[in-house]
């Protein structure tokens, strides 16, 4: 009989990868979703010291990808808790690059995953394997600029608009497409043995590292004319969203912009990334190029 599995988050990204391809690797899977058309598939009870699943009974394996906001260890600790109790005995979770993963991380949402790998490396949750995924940056960050970029000098032939990238100029990054992140759990939620690959920590990383440099050479050769006018570090997107945070939400300003500080790091080259995991490659190598990326977000 194929396992019951939920897939927690990220539906429309890294989940989505992940339940079409357990769909090609099992025959008959169970797949309960977190989001849309069916929102709420498991339900917890609230039992004092024992929050216990209420649907879908069988259920044993699970998929989560959490959110990154600062009641993220709160969040993500109790939906474990309620998984232990309900005797669920394998779990993929996503964290964030490697590199970032420690206890003195700069931003606050590293930290939350170091803690949540560290509470689940406890003796109190031996009975539940788990395995933790540390892919580089998505590539949409680098990419989908580029493909705004290109669009609109198709619409208008201007060059000279800026283009604001994130990336650093010369600092390459291994980044990788979220689709390949979900293959990569879906390989390991159809393992038989679980325990080959329990309390580990999986890096991966796209086959081809690439700068922002690299990125205004991909959109030059797309639209064949210099183009004029780039802003490298740009911060401006994501401090539009930390403001937003900020403003709609309960939450310490200190602790929100410290995602940003963390972004200088990653442009000092602080922390470099480790290689891609040996298992990775042997189960589920990533093979979709910078390049490609923008191809598929041009036809968007």
């Amino acid at each position: 009989m194929s396992p019951s599995i939920l897939i927690a988050g990220a539906t429309g990204n890294t989940g989505r990868s992940t339940t079409e391809t357990l769909s090609k690797l099992l025959q008959a899977p169970r797949l309960s979703s977190t989001q849309p058309p069916n929102p709420r598939p498991h339900t917890f009870s609230k039992k004092p010291n024992r929050p216990t699943p209420r649907y879908s009974p069988g259920l044993t394996r699970a998929f989560i990808a959490s959110h990154n906001k600062p009641t993220q260890f709160a969040d993500e600790s109790t939906f474990y808790l309620a998984l232990l109790h309900a005797g669920v005995k394998y779990v993929v979770r996503i964290s964030t690059t490697a590199a970032f993963v420690r206890p003195d991380a700069i931003a606050y949402y590293p930290r939350a995953h170091w803690a949540i790998e560290a509470l689940l490396e406890s003796s109190e949750f031996k009975a539940m394997h788990w395995t933790s995924m540390q892919p580089n940056i998505f590539g949409s960050y680098f990419v989908g600029p580029a493909a705004e970029f290109i669009k609109e000098y198709r619409k208008t032939g201007r060059a000279d608009t800026e283009l604001k990238l994130m990336a650093a100029k010369d600092g390459a990054a291994g980044i990788i497409d979220p689709h390949e992140v979900g293959v990569f759990a879906a390989h390991l939620l159809v393992q038989e043995d679980t325990a080959v690959h329990s309390g580990k920590r999986y890096v991966l990383n796209g086959p081809e590292n690439i700068s922002g440099e690299g990125v205004v050479r991909m959109i030059e050769r797309a639209i064949g004319v210099p183009v004029e006018n780039v802003r490298y570090k740009d911060m401006s997107a994501l401090d539009a969203y930390l403001e937003m945070e900020y403003k709609v939400s309960d939450v310490s300003h200190n602790v929100i912009s410290s995602i940003r500080r963390a972004s200088v790091s990653a442009w000092d080259g602080e922390w470099p990334c480790p290689p891609t995991s040996k298992e990775v490659l042997e189960l589920a190598p990533p093979k979709r190029t910078p390049q490609q990326m923008l191809d598929s977000a041009l036809q968007q």
